[in-house]
C-alpha cells in the first residue's frame, strides 16, 4: 500500500475540509507549494491534489499555481478538481502531473471518460464519492446522481483507467471510520488499484484497510491529511505499517498473526486471566515489532 498526501487548493490557498465538503472550509497557513514540500520531507510516497474551485465552480484559476507546484516537487502528483474535457487532462498531463483524477464526467459521460482512458492509457484515475447509502455524488460533492457505486463500478471496470480513488463525503475522518464496505466492494470489482482516499481516524483504520482482500486483491493506496496534521500518527508510523503488512513473516501473514493474536486473546478472557489485558499487549507488540514497526 502507497500513501498519498493531499493537498485542497481553494482560491491559492491550501484547505482543510472537516467533513469533505464547503461547509466549513479552515484556511491553512502554509501555501500549497509549502504544504507539498512539508509532505514529501515527511516520507509521503505521491501527493494527491484537489482544485476546489475548478470542482465545485469550474473557476480554473489556481491551474497556474498546480503547474508551479509540479515543477518543485520530486514524487508523483496526480491532480482532480473540474477535469471535464480532453482539453482539461492534456494541460495538466502536459503540465508534467502523473495522473489526472476526473470524478463527475466518469458518471455523467461514461462516453467521453472511456475516450479519454483510451487516449491516456495509465494516466486516468476515477474518483467516486459516495454517500452513507453508497449513492454517488458528483460536481464537487453538491449533487446527488441516482447512481450507486456497485452498478457504476460494474459500468467503469472496462473503461481503463489505472485507478479508483472511494471516499464517502460528510463523514468526520477523526471521528468515523472509513466506509469499508464501499472499499470492499470496490476491490472485489475492478481490477485495477483502489485507493482509500477518505482518510482515516488512525492506525487502527490503517490495519483494518490492509485487512481488505478480495480475489488476492488488496487496498493499494491511502490518501492521508488531517489526521496525521493534527498528530494522531505520522506519516512514518503508517509507513512502518504497511511496509510491515508486505513483509516476509515465514509461513504467516500479518493478518493471520493479528487474527491469531485475537483468538488467544478471547482464549485468556475466557479462562479467567486477569492479565490478559497486558499479556495481549506484549503479544501485540511483539507482532508489531516482527512485522517492521515499533513493539
Amino acid at each position: 500500500m502507497e500513501l498519498y498526501a493531499r493537498v485542497n487548493i481553494l482560491d491559492g490557498k491550501a484547505v482543510r475540509l472537516p467533513h469533505g465538503t464547503l461547509d466549513e472550509v479552515i484556511y491553512l497557513d502554509a501555501d500549497p507549494v509549502a504544504r507539498s514540500l512539508g509532505w514529501i520531507a515527511q516520507g509521503a510516497d505521491r501527493l494527491h491534489i484537489v482544485d476546489l474551485d475548478a470542482a465545485i465552480n469550474g473557476d480554473y484559476k489556481n491551474r497556474p499555481l498546480i503547474r508551479e507546484m509540479i515543477a518543485e516537487v520530486d514524487v508523483p502528483l496526480q491532480v482532480g478538481g473540474g477535469v471535464r474535457s480532453h482539453l482539461e487532462v492534456d494541460r495538466l498531463l502536459d503540465a508534467g502531473a502523473w495522473r489526472v483524477v476526473m470524478g463527475t464526467v466518469a458518471v455523467t459521460d461514461q462516453v467521453l471518460f472511456w475516450e479519454i482512458c483510451r487516449a491516456h492509457p495509465g494516466k486516468i484515475a476515477v474518483s467516486l464519492d459516495v454517500n452513507d447509502e453508497l449513492e454517488l455524488v458528483t460536481q464537487g460533492w453538491q449533487h446527488g446522481s441516482g447512481r450507486y457505486l456497485e452498478e457504476t463500478l460494474i459500468e467503469l471496470a472496462s473503461a481503463g483507467a489505472a485507478a479508483y480513488l472511494i471516499a464517502e463525503v460528510g463523514r468526520d475522518a477523526l471521528s468515523e471510520s472509513p466506509n469499508f464496505e464501499a472499499l470492499r466492494i470496490a476491490t472485489s470489482l475492478v481490477d485495477e488499484d483502489v485507493i482509500a482516499a477518505g482518510g482515516v481516524r488512525d492506525l487502527d483504520d490503517v490495519r483494518e484497510l490492509l485487512k481488505i482482500k478480495e480475489h488476492d486483491k488488496r487496498i493499494a493506496g491511502l490518501i492521508v491529511g488531517r489526521e496525521v496534521t493534527s498528530g494522531r500518527f505520522t506519516v512514518e508510523d503508517a509507513q512502518a505499517l504497511m511496509k510491515g503488512a508486505a513483509k516476509d513473516l515465514g509461513p504467516w501473514s500479518l493478518e493471520q498473526l493479528e487474527e491469531e493474536v485475537g483468538a488467544y486473546q478471547r482464549v485468556l478472557t475466557d479462562a479467567g486471566d486477569r492479565d490478559a489485558a497486558m499479556t495481549i499487549g506484549h503479544v501485540e507488540g511483539f507482532v508489531r515489532w516482527l512485522s517492521g514497526g515499533t513493539p
